[in-house]
């Protein structure tokens, strides 16, 4: 006799504490510049390759 399911719940909780530890604290300031000059750069050429085509 097949059983037929109507209605699935699932509940997750995402956690990190599992891997040691809670979660990051914020970059500082100079690291999210360096972050963004990078993003940036990298943008940039990604443009310029796709302008040469």
């Amino acid at each position: 006799m097949p059983v037929l399911i109507e209605q699935v719940t699932i509940v997750v909780e995402v956690s990190n504490q599992a891997a040691g530890g809670g979660a990051t604290p914020p970059p500082a300031e100079q690291d999210k510049q360096q972050l963004i000059e990078t993003c940036v750069e990298q943008v940039l050429r990604i443009l310029e390759r796709q302008k040469e085509r």
